[in-house]
């Protein structure tokens, strides 16, 4: 076939070097390829079922049978977790983050996550939680009200963890043991209206993040726990009480 014949079948001559460079570079764009799909495989298998109990088994100490004690003073637990939060630029990045790391995320999340009243921070900063159970607060029935746990840990000197924690928590909790449930947050509500809590759990299939009816007559099982902050006015007195202590050992 000369080069007119060539020219108007619509192929075009390929000199052979030219062959050699593009057999190179596609070998380049098919091991970046596969790297890149070994990297996000091994991202998103961070929440998954077998990657939790890894993990689980790997950095955890084996669960405590005794029973759980009554909490008296938020002063009085010591800190469960410290995460960090502030570290996105929108509720949005931090969705993308938990999908990219392969974290199941609920229908209700996922609203709750877009709603304007989810706001992540401006600042990079640490946050100290605290996790309790209804019934470490003193509930012995099988359920309690929502409304009646949160009162009770206010009492106690604790404060409701911003809605930012709970997603935040998800991305730095791998080693979450099955079964267990962390609520979070003050409710926030739906498109609809509806009060919706966020909860970072293990079911079993793999590490999620899911919503639960945040109305303050929610029925919650006394063994479900709770992640607090300290709060503002608890650890003023902290402080008051710090500074007269300190006084009282100088006077000695």
């Amino acid at each position: 076939m000369d080069r007119t014949a060539v020219k108007e079948s619509g192929y075009h001559v390929i000199p052979r070097r030219s062959m050699r460079r593009r057999r190179g570079g596609a070998l380049i764009a098919m091991l970046s390829i596969a790297c890149i799909v070994l990297l996000t495989s091994e991202a998103s298998a961070r929440c998954s079922a077998r990657a939790a109990l890894q993990n689980h088994l790997t950095l955890k100490a084996a669960p405590s049978n005794a029973p759980p004690a009554p909490v008296t003073s938020a002063f009085a637990v010591p800190v469960w977790r410290t995460i960090t939060v502030g570290t996105f630029a929108n509720s949005f990045a931090l969705l993308s983050a938990l999908d990219a790391a392969g974290c199941g995320i609920g229908s209700l999340a996922e609203e709750i996550l877009a709603r304007p009243a989810f706001n992540v921070g401006t600042t990079k900063t640490s946050v100290e939680l605290f996790a309790v159970s209804a019934a470490e607060l003193g509930f012995q029935t099988g359920t309690v009200r929502l409304a009646e746990v949160y009162a009770r840990a206010r009492q106690l000197g604790f404060g409701l963890a911003a809605a930012e924690v709970g997603p935040q928590l998800r991305l730095q909790y791998f080693d979450q043991p099955m079964g267990e449930f962390l609520i979070a947050m003050e409710p926030i509500k739906t498109w609809k209206g509806d009060p919706v809590i966020l909860a970072v759990a293990n079911g079993g299939a793999g590490l999620v993040l899911i919503g639960q009816d945040g109305s303050a007559d929610a029925e919650i099982p006394v063994a479900s726990r709770f992640l607090f902050v300290r709060s503002n006015e608890a650890a003023l007195a902290k402080a008051v009480r710090g500074g007269d202590e300190a006084a009282s050992l100088g006077r000695r």
